[in-house]
């Protein structure tokens, strides 16, 4: 399941591996890597405890406690082998949806935000407190329905279709705690929603996606082209027009 890699001898000169594996992840993957391992290591050294990182409404909308709104899905446990777990995964197919959606993190970080968006209004209602597995769920199923012939193999002992990925997780999930995973049954319907109207429904409906990102939020990452830009593209159009008027020379 780790897949094949480059050598590390490929790196930007003077960079050690890990180094140059953290600037290889897309920008969103890279801050929600480092800070899920960056609040473990907190809550480890007793700097911050996990009663201040839950999600709670009436915390968050009558004490004013806004951080709770971001802190449930960077904290997956202390660290132990159980967080490594969660951390591979989540920056493994994280990493892979970020890099399929294009050079601007947009549409990745919309994605982000609709699913962190309707985890937070399920999580009164199942009491889940904590939400970041189901975030990482999400991510999961959407890439695993994307690349339905990709064959994976689970701790080299069970081989199947990236499809099955989510169930797998869970009865693993389900084994190593001895609980029924609702976090992660969450994040697997949040993310059917978003792919059934991302992929299954626009072409059935004429092209229509109605959960792609507003064109405010794609003004706010996408760069736009500068005056030297558009001086160079206008030169150029120039340039055609008159190698196509000029007669041609035999």
């Amino acid at each position: 399941m780790l897949g094949g890699g480059g050598g590390m001898g490929g790196g930007a000169a003077g960079q050690f591996p890990l180094e140059q594996w953290f600037y290889e992840m897309p920008v969103c993957t890279r801050w929600w890597t480092t800070a899920t391992v960056a609040t473990s290591i907190l809550v480890q050294c007793h700097i911050i405890t996990p009663f201040q990182l839950f999600y709670s409404f009436r915390a968050v909308f009558v004490k004013s406690q806004y951080w709770r709104i971001v802190t449930p899905f960077i904290y997956f446990g202390p660290l132990n082998l159980d967080l490594l777990f969660h951390v591979f995964f989540l920056q493994r197919y994280s990493r892979l949806l970020e890099e399929s959606s294009g050079r601007s993190p947009a549409h990745f970080s919309w994605l982000l935000l609709y699913a962190s968006t309707t985890l937070l209004l399920l999580s009164p209602l199942l009491s889940m407190p904590f939400l970041g597995s189901g975030l990482s769920s999400t991510l999961v199923y959407i890439w695993s329905r994307r690349n339905p012939e990709t064959r994976l193999s689970f701790l080299g002992l069970l081989v199947f279709t990236a499809p099955y990925l989510p169930w797998v997780l869970m009865a693993f999930s389900l084994v190593l705690h001895g609980t029924i995973p609702k976090d992660e049954i969450c994040g697997v319907i949040v993310g059917h929603v978003w792919y059934f109207f991302s992929d299954v429904y626009p072409p059935l409906h004429n092209g229509q996606r109605p959960l792609d990102p507003p064109i405010w939020w794609r003004r706010l990452f996408e760069r736009r082209p500068s005056n030297a830009d558009t001086d160079t593209d206008t030169t150029e159009i120039r340039n055609e027009i008159a190698a196509a008027a000029a007669p041609e020379v035999r």
